[in-house]
């Protein structure tokens, strides 16, 4: 089981002092089977007069802060170490109904999926519908593991990686058009895709691990993906930036129904509409190597 550590860093910078509004911050890891949380500090410039941690409607684990004075920098500084156990899942062990396409989810499951199968983006050009059918087979039933399988990596084979530095995510409609998009934009192609064959499925934002052998691409930011639930697995993880399947290099903070419930930071400031110079952030994630003798006597 690796341990790893994850310093995320994000930096506002003004040109005169401004005021601080509610922030609202989603850096703390999920704890679950697969990654245990081991410690994590945060630390904020300038020190807001109250910080309180809530969970949200779907269990997220949310910092808020607010503030008390003016200042020309704000700075959140999460440093994480963590237990991660990697899963790669090509095989999923679904339910015997489950593991060809079309099925049905069951009576016990639907009242509490049907929010994620209901689709957030409007497609009047049924153009998404058509993109995503192609992947089905002509004379019958598709393998659901094979079908998932194949549109995970169609979008790493098939569109152009790109950093956005704007807020918010395209369109999956955009992203078709331009064949290029971001993380965020990748995940939520996928995620309104899968909802168009009846899955249900959600938005991941957490952080992506990037070894040297590994290929992935996506490192020093943020990183998004999709869950989507299959009867008998539960939910399962795929990345189509880096054609990943299972949680393998990929560390859970937060889950939503939409990309919006999974900003992971936002917050509002006042002043002159030209202080704002900009904002840096930084994400390093490493595994640490650790001293046996030591972590055993833990």
């Amino acid at each position: 089981m690796p341990r790893l550590s994850v310093r995320h860093v994000t930096t506002y910078r003004y040109r005169h002092p401004v005021a601080f509004g509610e922030h609202r911050m989603m850096f703390r890891p999920q704890e679950s089977y697969d990654q245990q949380l081991i410690d994590m500090r945060l630390r904020i410039t300038p020190e807001p007069v109250d910080l309180r941690w809530i969970h949200d409607v779907f269990g997220n684990c949310v910092a808020m802060a607010r503030f008390g004075s003016r200042s020309d920098t704000l700075r959140f500084e999460s440093d994480v170490l963590l237990d991660h156990m990697p899963k790669n899942t090509p095989d999923f062990r679904m339910e015997d109904y489950a593991r060809s396409y079309p099925f049905t989810y069951g009576p016990e499951e639907m009242p509490d999926l049907a929010r994620s199968i209901e689709r957030s983006y409007f497609d009047p050009g049924h153009e998404v519908d058509r993109w995503v059918r192609q992947f089905l087979e002509r004379d019958g039933e598709t393998p659901t593991g094979e079908l998932l399988m194949t549109i995970t990596h169609a979008i790493k084979e098939s569109f152009s990686y790109t950093h956005r530095y704007e807020a918010g995510t395209q369109s999956p409609i955009e992203t078709l058009e331009s064949g290029s998009g971001s993380c965020r934009d990748f995940a939520v192609l996928m995620m309104e895709a899968v909802r168009a064959l009846g899955f249900a499925a959600r938005f991941v934002s957490g952080y992506l691990s990037v070894p040297d052998s590994s290929g992935n691409i996506g490192g020093g930011n943020t990183h998004a993906w999709v869950q989507v639930y299959l009867p008998g697995a539960g939910w399962v993880e795929f990345d189509p930036t880096n054609g990943i399947i299972g949680n393998k290099d990929l560390i859970r903070v937060a889950v939503a129904r939409d990309p919006r419930q999974a900003v992971p930071l936002w917050g509002t400031w006042s002043g002159r509409s030209d202080d704002s110079l900009g904002m840096d952030v930084e994400v390093d994630v490493r595994e640490v190597t650790l001293d046996k003798r030591r972590y055993a006597a833990e």
